[in-house]
């Protein structure tokens, strides 16, 4: 996994993570980036400075490292159940209504099957996992 700074348009910046920086490159290139504050498609990595480790080895660098992570997922996870619809199994049904404009655009989660997912990414809708609630998972 990596992790990169970005930017849109309006100068939002945040962070996103993906598996390699070929799968930043090509969701990049298709325009699948989407700030999370104003939904503009015209994201760019932001200037970053370089990570250096203290002298004699950061030993707190992947604690640190692990508790932004989580507090990124806690903080995503919190703003979808407070600001979408869950639609529960309709999640699918529903997605494709709203991608295909037979239904009012707005924000929705819940729940599909793997095979579900796919076929929603093979269809262009854009879907994404929510993150769990790593307090349960504890």
């Amino acid at each position: 996994m990596i992790v990169y700074s970005l930017q849109c348009q309006n100068e939002h910046q945040f962070e996103a993570w993906f598996a390699s920086s070929a799968a930043y490159e090509e969701q990049a290139a298709e325009r699948k980036l989407v700030c999370p504050i104003c939904n503009s498609r015209n994201v760019a990595k932001a200037p970053m400075a370089p990570a250096l480790p203290a002298r004699g080895g950061d030993r707190n660098a992947a604690p640190d490292e692990l508790r932004k992570m989580r507090q990124f997922m806690t903080g995503l996870r919190q703003h979808v159940l407070q600001n979408a619809e869950n639609v529960g199994r309709r999640f699918p049904e529903e997605a494709r209504k709203i991608h295909y404009g037979d239904a009012e655009r707005r924000q929705i989660y819940g729940e599909a099957t793997l095979r579900e997912a796919r076929e929603l990414v093979e269809e262009g809708i854009d879907v994404a996992p929510l993150p769990p609630d790593l307090d349960e998972a504890n």
